[in-house]
């Protein structure tokens, strides 16, 4: 029998990588809740229409990247390759519209797509993200940006690059698109076989092609930004002219999509010059047409998406910080009741304590100390028991005071 291993493009996080982890899931609770958003969790599965409808069906991500099966009574279900249909259809189904005031979520949890897995991308992959509903206003697209950035300068990021564009919204786009058509069509023999599939499709797709002849192709295409109509680049200007207010650079890209069909004017992203290639860690913008297209209110709503895996990258600063941890050793099986009670008295108080429950000898617990990275190690021995103290060894610097048991606390706060 062959050995059982992970699927491809998964992976398994232990310590030491996940303290990272939960410092990043403390970081993003923390943060975000000073701009009041509550925290919501939806299935790992949804109805499978749900995204073909809110993502677009000749998008990549349904097209070709979508986990999607079968249950056993035929319904088409599929693992969330995203979050923000998912959030919107809880809105929607629990009217959450009616209910719950400010409407600003954020959400954390793991997303699926097929790809091809590479560093800092896999099939199974953590993001984290957060939505705005009911506000339209230019100002609230760049506090949105700003909570990005920031957020990531926060964590110790400095080599962020902004990039910004509007994708202009149903009343300009439709013939911004007809123009794109038949400048694709005029250079379709030179274009990849998936770009000549997306010129009826949506020709703004060819735009995300990473192919180096596509993309020197497009560079020719015209762009939306040229075709905005003026409640678009009103808004657009708005958003820029708030940025400055708020200090935050940014470039300019008119050919800027999101690989998502439901974006509508503002579109960002946000990159690191830390990273190679894949040097994406979060992208959003306004897609103020999607909740009426789920079958909610005609509501406005902006948000983003970050790549855990990529922050996490970010965070080498973070290896010395793990909990110091306190080890509990007794001289004799005899005195083990005694440790058990010392051990659960430290943790009342706060401290992470690993007890040896094995009756080795002290010297084998001394080196299981050293093997977890105990930073001190408490021990009972019959003369500890008898005179009601504990013998503390610091595991660094190999020194070893004795303590009455009731001033154990106050000198661990002073040396912990």
């Amino acid at each position: 029998m062959s050995d059982i291993k992970a699927p491809k493009g998964t992976r398994d996080i232990f310590a030491p990588e996940i303290h990272k982890w939960q410092y990043l899931e403390s970081a993003i609770r923390a943060y975000y809740g000073k701009y009041l958003y509550q925290e919501i969790r939806t299935p790992v599965f949804e109805h499978s229409e749900l995204f073909s409808r809110g993502i677009g069906s000749e998008t990549e991500v349904v097209q070709k990247e979508m986990y999607t099966f079968k249950d056993k009574a035929g319904r088409s279900l599929t693992l969330r390759p995203e979050n923000t249909a998912s959030v919107v259809r809880a809105a929607i189904e629990n009217n959450l519209f009616e209910t719950l005031a400010p409407l600003r979520f954020y959400y954390i949890g793991p997303m699926f797509r097929y790809d091809k897995p590479q560093k800092g991308r896999y099939r199974q992959f953590q993001q984290f993200g957060i939505e705005v509903f009911a506000d339209d206003s230019p100002q609230v697209d760049a506090e949105v940006i700003f909570a990005a950035v920031d957020f990531l300068k926060k964590l110790g990021i400095e080599q962020v690059q902004l990039e910004l564009n509007s994708v202009g919204c149903p009343n300009c786009r439709p013939a911004y698109l007809q123009l794109l058509r038949r400048a694709a069509q005029a250079e379709a023999h030179r274009l990849c076989d998936d770009c000549r599939r997306k010129i009826d499709g949506n020709p703004l797709r060819i735009f995300d092609c990473k192919q180096h002849a596509c993309s020197e192709i497009s560079r020719g295409f015209p762009v939306i930004g040229d075709h905005l109509c003026s409640e678009c680049a009103d808004h657009f200007a708005a958003v820029r002219e708030a940025l400055s207010w708020m200090n935050v650079p940014f470039l300019l890209n008119p050919r800027l999509v999101r690989g998502l069909d439901y974006y509508t004017k503002t579109a960002f992203e946000v990159t690191s010059g830390q990273l190679g290639a894949q040097n994406a860690l979060l992208g959003g913008g306004r897609y103020d047409s999607l909740i009426r297209e789920l079958g909610g209110p005609d509501t406005a709503a902006i948000g983003f998406a970050a790549g855990m895996e990529r922050i996490i990258l970010h965070l080498e600063h973070l290896e010395a910080s793990r909990p110091r941890i306190l080890f509990v050793a007794c001289g004799d099986p005899q005195w083990l009741a005694h440790a058990m009670q010392l051990a659960q008295v430290l943790r009342e108080e706060g401290y992470p304590v690993h007890l040896d429950y094995q009756g080795r000898n002290l010297k084998k617990q001394f080196k299981k100390a050293d093997r977890i990275a105990a930073a001190f190690t408490l021990v009972l021995a019959e003369d500890e028991i008898r005179s009601g103290t504990v013998s503390v060894k610091d595991m660094a610097s190999q020194e070893q005071v004795k303590i009455p048991l009731k001033e154990l606390n106050a000198w661990l706060k002073k040396n912990y």
